[in-house]
This record gives structure tokens, sequence and C-alpha cells, in this order.
């Protein structure tokens, strides 16, 4: 027959006419691991292999840093940095964090920002864009700038949602906020704003609902006490003396303060839901890490002196789901 009338898919491919390899008789040979003596990259490696030698720099790099040595790290990260090929993009994300973790333990925050704002607008997926933000975080909590770090734990939230301790962090982060925007007041608004019925807390929060106390926006709470200036500049045209603006200082400070505290209740209550939803499924360590956790943010909690009507109303925030399981929780501590 003519190669031109062989009908399709009726050719055999070489492979099918070839002998099979005999099976070997007897156990098969086992499987030995390479061994490695602790810091064998430290001694004379003859190699090569330009990624080889590299990457035994990095974990030179990697334990000076572990040493706490991190000008050595340093230097290590950087004259990696420089003879990395431009392909090499995972080895150089890596390199590049780790410079900038150096950075901010040498005090030189300005340049670890440059590299993470570098890192973050080259990131292509959200393993990347997580990395990014967990390193911005590192970084504004060791400048101990708190709006920042509500900032980078909200972009974290965004992409992961049902992560507690991110949630937790969000909550401990807005307890830190609200010292510094309101010191000279936190006495007296302990006194008076955390005993205050739900009609209060409600009219303090207008807007207050579904998915509101949650809602991130795109200003941070500081700049809450704008808006509150901005809502009641009409009622302050008329008002002079210094004893009137002293006073309306001092409401605008609560607000903005009971707002912060109502963000970081809300936040605690999101934590503590989904560690009960994750209850079930830990052992071990795990699970005694998520008690723990759940037994400090109920003690916290106290501290808010909120009755379980006004947690109900923040919880409101939720999805319905979310609120119910909240309800069941109210019911197993009465």
């Amino acid at each position: 027959m003519e190669p031109d009338c062989w009908l399709l898919g009726g050719e055999f491919e070489d492979s099918v006419f070839e002998e099979r390899p005999e099976r070997r008789t007897g156990p098969p040979v086992s499987y030995r691991a390479k061994r490695c003596e602790p810091q064998w990259f430290y001694e004379e490696v003859g190699s090569n292999d330009d990624g080889e030698a590299l990457t035994i720099k990095k974990f030179k790099g990697d334990l000076a840093y572990r040493r706490q040595e991190y000008q050595k790290a340093l230097q290590e990260y950087s004259s990696i940095s420089e003879k990395l090929p431009p392909t090499n993009f995972a080895m150089k994300r890596d390199v590049e964090e780790g410079q900038a973790r150096c950075l901010v333990r040498l005090g030189r925050h300005a340049e670890a920002l440059a590299m993470a704002a570098n890192l973050e607008n080259k990131a292509t997926n959200t393993d990347h864009l997580t990395t990014v933000l967990c390193l911005q975080l590192a970084i504004c909590s060791s400048l101990q700038n708190v709006e920042k770090t509500i900032l980078c734990l909200q972009k974290l939230i965004s992409l992961h949602p049902f992560n507690p301790w991110n949630w937790g962090q969000l909550a401990e982060a807005y307890l830190n906020l609200g010292p510094a925007l309101s010191a000279p007041f936190a006495s007296s608004y302990k006194q008076n704003s955390f005993t205050s019925s739900d009609k209060s807390i409600r009219s303090s929060f207008p807007h207050s609902g579904r998915g509101c106390l949650l809602c991130f926006p795109e200003t941070l709470p500081e700049s809450s006490v704008f808006s509150v200036e901005a809502s009641s500049g009409n009622n302050q045209k008329n008002e002079k003396g210094p004893d009137n603006i002293q006073k309306s200082v001092a409401e605008k400070r609560e607000a903005v303060l009971l707002e912060t505290q109502m963000k970081a209740c809300a936040s605690f209550i999101r934590t503590r839901l989904l560690l009960q939803l994750t209850q079930s499924q830990q052992t071990s360590f795990a699970l005694e890490r998520n008690l723990r956790t759940q037994q400090e943010i109920e003690d916290k909690m106290k501290a808010f002196s909120f009755k379980e009507d006004t947690l109900l109303f923040i919880a409101e925030g939720f999805s319905p789901s979310d609120c119910r399981l909240w309800e069941k929780i109210l019911s197993q501590k009465k």
C-alpha cells in the first residue's frame, strides 16, 4: 500500500516493537540521601558552576543573619545581587528581601522601604505580594509607625481574609493607635464611653451596618479627626473662646478614640470566630495555641466593658454565618 493511502492514525510508533528491559530480581537498591555536615558551605568547595557558588554565598549570608551579624550578612547578599543573572528571579527576590531585613536591623529603614517598594512593584502573584507585605509590616513595626502598620495589615487581610493571626495583629495595632490619638482623654473615656449604651454607640456610628465596621477606608483612623471637623464645622463657626475650642477638640478626640476601640473590638471578634472555626481541625500544640489565644482575647474583650447586645451590634459587620456563630459563643458563656 502506498504511504499516501495510509489511514490517519494507522502508523505504529517504533517503541511498540522495541524489547522491554528485563526487570531486576531481588530487593531494590535502597536510597541513600546525601548528608551534609553542619556549615559545610564554609569549607572550600571547588565548583565551576556559578549558580552553586552563588547559592553557597547565600547560605553564608543566611547563617550570618541567624547569628545577628547583620552587616556581614548584608555584604554577602550584596555580593550575590551583583552577580545574579537577570533570569534567576527566585533567588533575586530572596536576596533582596534578605538585604531589606538586614537594613532594618541596621537602622537604615529608608533604604529598606525603598527595596520593599521595588519588590512590591515586581510581584507577580499572591505569594510574592504576601511576602512583600510581611516585609513591609516588619519594617513599619520596627519604625513603630502604627498607621502604616495598620495599612499593611489591611492589605494582608484583603489577600487572606480567613487568617486569624492577621486579624489579631490588626486589633492590637488599633489598641496601640488609641493612646497615641488621645492620651489626655483616655481616663475620662474609660469611665464614660465604655459604659455607654447601644444608643450612644450607634449614634457615634450613624452609618454602621453590615460590612461597615470591617471595611477598610482609604485613610487611616486618625484621619477621621478631619472628617469630624468637617461634619461639625458649621456648628463651630459661632463658637469662640479657648474653653469652647478645648471642649470641641476633646469631644473630637474622644469620638476618634471610640471609633478606634470599636475597630479593635470588631477585629478581636473576627479573630475569635476564625479560631473557633479551625479549633475542631487542630490538635497538640496548634490547639493549645488556639485555645490560649481565645482566652487572651476574652480577657481583652472584658476590658472594653461592652454589653453583649453591643457586641452583637458590632458583629453585624460580618456575614450571617459569622453572626450565628458569635451568638452561639455568647450563649455558651451565659
